[in-house]
């Protein structure tokens, strides 16, 4: 008996009705789009969370370099791709680490008013002490207004003013610029105050911009908002280079596509292990900083089984070179980064 033929809507090939799945391109058949379909689409194409993930989360805990090594022999759909996988832990992570880092926003913020509090406090009631004794004293107005804006002895209330060195914010005073800024004194004369020229180039002049911003909206949370907005994208350049790394330890051990399966795995689980330490520190305001070391510590003791059981090389070697990987991740390229990051937070918060 003959069977209807029906069109996929996806690959317009036609196959016959009672199939569920077109056999060309293995879309569902008859697929009606619903507000359940479309949420399944979106978690399934974007952030992969298929039975693959969970039967991936396990081994890619606890059998450090299994997955890579996996993957790299070729069996690359029993398990999540480390893409993927790396993409979806990491987001969870970041999800998560938005509510810490809001909470220390708002902390700074709140500090960043109470300083700036305390300071205005401690002028007013000098120029009124002043103002109360004038009559007693000896001294002249000239002295007395020298008095009043003479440095004080604590650096948090009454900053330094710095000497002119030819370099950012010359002849610089937090105080002037605050009483220019009250009084609204336009922006082309404020960053004169603040040293700006007009031969200063791009970047200079976009480092007085940002110090301006700073001081009209007394938000530095801000500045960790871009820090911490930046994070991702730094990782991204990160994982790379620590994959090249890998490379210059085991030239010999296959193609740079593998050594960066193997970092895609490895960074996965550093977002897995610091996902946890979020959350326990969301639910348990005092998680012991103990647990927390040991949990770090288990990263580096996570690589070096990882690098012994993928590049296949005894216990002595592998934990000789993960030390000097890790050295050099640490101690140069990790520390540029940051740099680069906070450059670019207060460049462009």
């Amino acid at each position: 008996m003959s069977r209807s033929l029906t069109e996929c809507k996806n690959c317009l090939q036609r196959f016959k009705s009672h199939y569920p799945y077109c056999p060309y391109c293995g879309q569902k058949s008859g697929h009606q789009l619903t507000l359940g379909v479309l949420f399944n689409n979106t978690l399934s194409n974007y952030f992969s969370v298929d039975a693959r993930f969970f039967k991936s989360f396990i081994p890619l805990m606890i059998k450090p370099g299994y997955l890579a090594e996996q993957f790299v022999q070729g069996r690359r759909l029993l398990y999540l791709h480390p893409a993927q996988m790396y993409l979806f832990i990491s987001i969870v992570f970041f999800f998560l680490f938005s509510f810490i880092s809001r909470n220390q926003v708002e902390y700074i913020d709140s500090e960043i008013k109470k300083d700036i509090e305390r300071s205005h406090r401690y002028k007013d009631s000098i120029n009124k002490s002043v103002e109360a004794n004038k009559n007693f004293t000896l001294m002249s107005d000239d002295s007395l207004t020298a008095l009043t804006q003479a440095p004080k002895t604590d650096s948090i209330i009454q900053p330094k003013k710095k000497k002119s060195s030819g370099g950012f914010f010359d002849s610089f005073n937090e105080m002037e610029i605050d009483s220019m800024l009250r009084a609204g004194t336009s922006d082309e004369v404020i960053y004169r105050k603040m040293g700006m020229t007009a031969d200063d180039g791009f970047i200079t002049k976009r480092a007085y911009k940002q110090a301006l911003k700073f001081f009209k909206s007394k938000s530095g949370g801000s500045i960790l908002n871009a820090f911490t907005d930046s994070i991702p994208l730094a990782m991204f350049i990160l994982l790379p280079i620590f994959a090249l790394i890998l490379k210059v330890f085991y030239y010999k051990k296959g193609r740079f596509a593998h050594h960066l399966v193997f970092s895609f795995y490895f960074f996965a689980f550093i977002f897995a292990m610091l996902t946890l330490i979020v959350i326990a520190n969301l639910i348990w305001a005092d998680f012991p900083g103990g647990i927390v070391t040991l949990m770090m510590l288990s990263i580096f003791i996570y690589l070096i089984i990882g690098v012994k059981r993928f590049y296949n090389q005894g216990w002595f070697l592998s934990f000789v070179k993960t030390t000097m990987i890790t050295f050099v991740f640490l101690s140069f390229v990790l520390p540029l980064a940051i740099v680069i990051m906070g450059l670019m937070a207060f460049l462009f918060y």
